[in-house]
Formats: C-alpha cells, sequence, structure tokens
C-alpha cells in the first residue's frame, strides 16, 4: 500500500448497553443476547471476516453511582449494566477464531499480579498469541469498595501502583523462564529444567512476589499492551509501556493534540512506533440517503439521561445539578481525566455545554459519528487519518450487530479498492501482525530492559 492501512478494532463491552444508552430498545438490536455465547460468536467471526484487528473488550468493576449520587439511573437505563467478565469469554471465542485478536480491559487496582499474570499467559496460550491487554486503573469509588478498599487511590497514584504492578508482570513474563526451560526430555526423565526457571524475588512498595510464574512462556509473553489514558501522567505511563494507544475526543482539533502529546511522549521516552486507536462511530449503507434515515431513525431512541449517567461516571461530576446550558468546566478530580479533558481543555476552539456533551456522547460515546455511503464514510476517515495522525479507529456500534455488519459489507471493500485496508491477514500472532517485528516485545520496550 503506498498510503498507510486504515486500522479497525471493534470497540464493544460484555453488557447490553456500551456506548449508545437507550439503542438497546431498538427493535433490531441483538444487545439483550449479550449473555449468550453465540451472540460473540457471530460478532468475532463477522470481525475476522472485516479482517478486524481485534475486538477491543472494555470493562469497569462497578456501576456507574456518579449521577445522582447512586446506581439507579445506570440500573433503570441499563447503562453498562449488568456487566459480565469479560476474559472469560476469549477462550471460547479464540477456539472459533483464526486471526482475530482479543484486546481485555483489566484493571490492576483490584487484584494482585500474580494470578492475572497466570490468567494472560493461559490466554495468550489457548489463543495462539492473539492476546492484548488494555491497562487501566479504575475510576470509581464503588468499584474501589466493592473489592475491599475505602475509596480508589489519587489519580498519579493509581498510576504509581500501577509501574510497580507492570514491573512484576514483565519478571514474570518476560524473565522468570528461560527460552528452552521446558526440555520435555522422556529418555532423561526431565520434563522442566529447573536451572532455567528463575524466582523473580520482587520486593516493593505494593507487591512482594518471591517466587517463578506458575506458567510456561506464551507465545508473546507478554501481551500487547494497550492504554487509554491521555492525562499528562497518563502519557508518561503510556510513552513507558503502552505499544497501542486508544483515546477519544468529540473534535480533530482535540485528537490531534492527544495525538501531538502521546507522540512527544514516546520520543522522551526513547520509543517510537506506537498504533493509535480512536473511537468512533460508523453507520454506513448502501447509499447516503439510507445511511442518514438509519441515523434519524437511531436518534429516536437516543437516552439523555443514560447519557449524562454516563458522563458523570467517567468524569468524577455529578451532572444531575447542572442546567443543560451550563458551560462544563474542567475540574481536578480522581476519576478518568481524559473524559474531562476531552469536553474542555483539548480543543481551546470549542466550549461544550451539559446538554452538547449529553447529546454527542449518546450515540456512540466521545467519538464523531461519521454517517453516510461507503465512498462517503471512506473519505471522513481518511480526512481524520490525515489531519490528527492516528493509525486507525475502535469502531463502536449503536445497533448490534448491524452497525459492525454494514462496516464488513459495505466500507472494508471500499478501503480495500482504495488500497486503504488488508485483504488478508498476515500469519503470526497479534503482535506479529500488528507490527511485523515477531512475537516479543521489542529490544528497546523497558519490558526488555532489565
Amino acid at each position: 500500500m503506498s498510503r498507510p492501512p486504515i486500522r479497525f478494532n471493534a470497540f464493544s463491552m460484555n453488557t447490553p448497553v456500551h456506548q449508545s444508552p437507550g439503542l438497546w430498545r431498538h427493535p433490531r438490536n441483538q444487545c439483550r443476547r449479550f449473555n449468550q455465547l453465540d451472540y460473540w460468536l457471530e460478532l468475532a467471526q463477522l470481525l475476522e471476516r472485516g479482517r478486524f484487528d481485534a475486538l477491543f473488550l472494555a470493562d469497569t468493576m462497578g456501576f456507574s453511582d456518579v449521577y445522582q449520587g447512586r446506581i439507579d439511573s445506570a440500573l433503570a437505563h441499563g447503562v453498562q449494566a449488568p456487566i459480565h467478565d469479560p476474559l472469560v469469554l476469549v477462550a471460547a471465542l479464540a477456539g472459533h477464531t483464526r486471526h482475530l485478536g482479543f484486546g481485555l480491559t483489566f484493571s490492576l487496582s483490584y487484584e494482585h499480579p500474580y494470578p492475572f499474570a497466570r490468567r494472560i499467559s493461559t490466554l495468550d496460550h489457548l489463543s495462539g498469541g492473539r492476546i492484548a491487554w488494555n491497562i487501566v486503573t479504575g475510576y470509581l469509588n464503588s468499584a474501589a469498595q466493592n473489592n475491599g478498599l475505602p475509596r480508589q487511590l489519587p489519580h498519579d497514584q493509581r498510576y504509581d501502583q500501577a509501574d510497580e504492578y507492570l514491573e512484576v508482570l514483565y519478571k514474570l513474563w518476560e524473565y522468570s523462564w528461560e527460552d528452552d526451560a521446558l526440555v520435555n526430555d522422556a529418555q532423561r526423565g526431565v520434563f522442566i529444567d529447573p536451572a532455567k526457571v528463575h524466582p523473580i524475588e520482587h520486593a516493593g512498595q505494593y507487591y512482594q512476589v518471591p517466587g517463578v510464574h506458575i506458567c510456561e512462556p506464551s507465545p508473546q509473553r507478554t501481551p500487547v499492551l494497550f492504554q487509554a489514558g491521555a492525562s499528562a501522567r497518563g502519557q508518561r505511563f503510556a510513552a513507558e509501556h503502552a505499544e497501542c494507544l486508544f483515546i477519544s475526543a468529540p473534535t480533530q482539533a482535540a485528537l490531534a493534540g492527544y495525538v501531538r502529546a502521546l507522540r512527544q511522549a514516546a520520543r522522551e521516552a526513547g520509543r517510537s512506533g506506537q498504533l493509535i486507536y480512536a473511537q468512533a462511530l460508523v453507520i454506513v449503507d448502501s447509499s447516503d440517503e439510507a445511511a442518514q434515515a438509519r441515523y434519524a431513525d437511531y436518534r429516536r431512541y437516543v437516552d439523555v439521561p443514560g447519557a449524562l449517567t454516563l458522563l458523570s461516571g467517567w468524569t468524577g461530576i455529578d451532572f444531575s445539578g447542572y442546567a443543560p446550558d451550563a458551560v462544563i468546566r474542567y475540574l481536578e478530580n480522581d476519576a478518568g481525566r481524559t473524559a474531562l479533558g476531552s469536553f474542555t481543555l483539548a480543543d481551546p476552539q470549542r466550549e461544550w455545554t451539559v446538554g452538547e456533551a449529553a447529546e454527542f456522547i449518546s450515540l456512540g460515546g466521545r467519538g464523531p459519528v461519521l454517517v453516510g455511503s461507503a465512498a462517503t464514510v471512506a473519505d471522513s476517515l481518511e480526512e481524520w487519518l490525515d489531519n490528527t495522525g492516528i493509525d486507525g479507529f475502535n469502531l463502536t456500534y449503536a445497533v448490534a450487530h448491524d452497525d459492525l455488519r454494514a462496516v464488513v459489507e459495505h466500507l472494508v471493500p471500499e478501503l480495500q479498492r482504495r488500497g486503504r485496508y488488508p485483504l488478508e491477514y498476515p500469519e503470526g500472532t497479534l503482535r506479529h501482525k500488528l507490527f511485523g517485528r515477531g512475537d516479543r516485545l521489542p529490544p528497546e520496550h523497558r519490558g526488555r530492559r532489565r
């Protein structure tokens, strides 16, 4: 391809209502089948047919309880409630796909790194090396309290804890077992060479892990590392650890600002080549008129109180007491700072009212909504890439699985005709498919530097 490819992940969550509150009521929406394996198998096989990089699964360990100070609105409007475990899905989905990657969101705040390392290694084995981990630290006090903590740690301290968490994982995944430790020598009666399996002897501020990794090295050893924070502290963390970044912003100017800051932070850390995916909702059909009709139909089901529930949870600000025309101002707190910053700091040319922000995120969350024929949407995607410097998109949906099926059937062929989308998957692990440099973390990555 003479121009860089446009990359797609599908952005979903093991819940009926992810990023489009109210659309669960749409008669064609299959989202209420989310607790059935067939629902996810259909999606995974659809995405693989469309040559998507990965199914990126969001997660949180608590309900959005900031709006009105309780969980009632999240429950009543079905806003990311209920939420089932995303990691459990992957073993089944991997067995029915060959190439599709799986990006798993998991909050390191609520589990010791030792059992987590085992689960990820197991999934990487079972999938043949197709696992990615979206590193998050949690943002809801309710999640912290239900996991035995009085409240979540302060924002920047959560990243300090995350640095040590990753240090433990790198020691387990990368260094505990040598490559040839598992000898499987029937004649000598030696299955594993004890001299080549090493205790990590980690003693830190947050974690004590003296022993060896309980799993043999998986195809990638360390999963592909995603990170979604774009706060100043999140950028420093991403510069050290992330191979792929996921960002959301409502305008091209806001998105381009995040991209510049993230690329600069990576350069200062001596790194480059990270892939950046931006959130978007694509509503594509056989013609512009058909796509606009679908969009108008979807707008009939928008749930603004549900959107405010999401926005309050993301930002840590209870918007139930704000007038719709109140201008959103930045407020430093210990919730997710990126969500609030995208509506306040990221684009100095734009002020957002509470009503405008709620209306904007009510379909597809904090990214743009691109509507039209395959040619129209392809033009828009190319413009967003050219103007912002991103590498691809995490595509969310309003109606499952209609929207992503339309992307596969209409948009992917158009992008392939333009030479902007792969015709086939390369062989190998997810890391090799994404970067073409083999299965392991690159030598310059912090996880490979002892």
